[in-house]
């Protein structure tokens, strides 16, 4: 059961990533016993989940979707067209590092608006371009956020990266070769129901529900995720757990603002609910940083 390992790292840097609660959730994988062969992560995100369980075992079927459309075709890409995206994001790195700042701006901005051409008028299906433009955007905006202003225009300032690490090719080549047999949808969660059997270990990580109420952060998807989807969420976590599945679902902790909150406790009262330590990192207020609890739902 366990692969080859190479690992892969997530090609992209994303809100929520999961990189720090890696060792908390990889307890959880059932695949030691060879009876669970397939995974499923409809929010995948950054997938650094997805790449860590690829990196160590070779499953029969591996399905992801995320309802960001250019999340999602650059995942296509990278699994179908990797020579051409290394050939121009190759080229935009060897013309963008060199530059001064100022010129850089430019550029930058040229390329933004590119990309925001594409993402409204563009073949909606696939396009390298709009791909290359995408891991361009990220490896050099501020912070690597993905942010889009309410017409769906990507909006971040550029960054102040010295030398950023636009064309990783062996991690991409890696990333490439792992998502050969992985199903790529651009969905919302609940399409990968038909997916989900009791071969399948499922995990859920949906737009966190936000701790304050200043702390939406849920811009990157162009609709937000309130109370009633995530009481929706539920009911698919527990329909997914009557077809025998097993699944891991992570949240923020209400209980970080209010001790009396008890929204997800009661939603997934039939479950596990394990509280573990994340670091926050998006967030201009750096008070607001720090340790806070997150939470980790199971069905097993």
């Amino acid at each position: 059961m366990m692969s080859d390992y190479r690992k892969v790292k997530p090609f992209l840097k994303w809100a929520g990533g999961k990189g720090q609660l890696l060792s908390e959730i990889e307890k959880y994988y059932p695949f030691e016993n060879g009876k669970i062969t397939k995974y499923a992560e409809p929010f995948v995100g950054g997938g650094a989940v997805l790449f860590d369980i690829l990196s160590k075992y070779s499953l029969e079927e591996v399905y992801i979707s995320d309802i960001n459309a250019e999340l999602i075709n650059a995942y296509r890409i990278i699994r179908d067209d990797i020579d051409e995206l290394i050939e121009m994001l190759s080229i935009m790195q060897n013309e963008y590092v060199p530059m001064d700042t100022k010129h850089r701006k430019t550029y930058y901005l040229t390329k933004r608006e590119l990309f925001n051409d594409l993402k409204i008028n563009g073949n909606e299906n696939i396009n390298i371009e709009k791909a290359a433009l995408m891991i361009f955007l990220n490896k050099t905006c501020f912070n690597g956020l993905y942010r889009v202003n309410r017409k769906g225009l990507f909006n971040v300032p550029m960054g102040a990266y010295k030398n950023p690490m636009i064309c990783d090719e062996e991690n991409l080549r890696a990333v490439s070769e792992k998502l050969q047999n992985v199903k790529i949808v651009c969905d919302d969660y609940r399409k990968s129901e038909g997916f989900i059997d009791a071969k399948t270990f499922v995990y859920l990580d949906p737009p966190y529900r936000p701790i304050t109420e200043t702390a939406s952060f849920t811009a990157y998807t162009e609709n937000l995720f309130n109370d009633e989807e995530q009481i929706e969420l539920a009911r698919f976590v527990d329909a997914m757990h009557r077809k025998g599945a097993k699944v891991v679902v992570s949240n923020s902790d209400p209980k970080n603002s209010n001790t009396e909150d008890d929204f997800f406790d009661k939603i997934y009262s039939a479950h596990r609910i394990k509280r573990v330590e994340a670091t926050r990192m998006i967030n201009c207020n750096s008070e607001a940083r720090g340790k806070i609890k997150e939470l980790l739902v199971s069905n097993f």
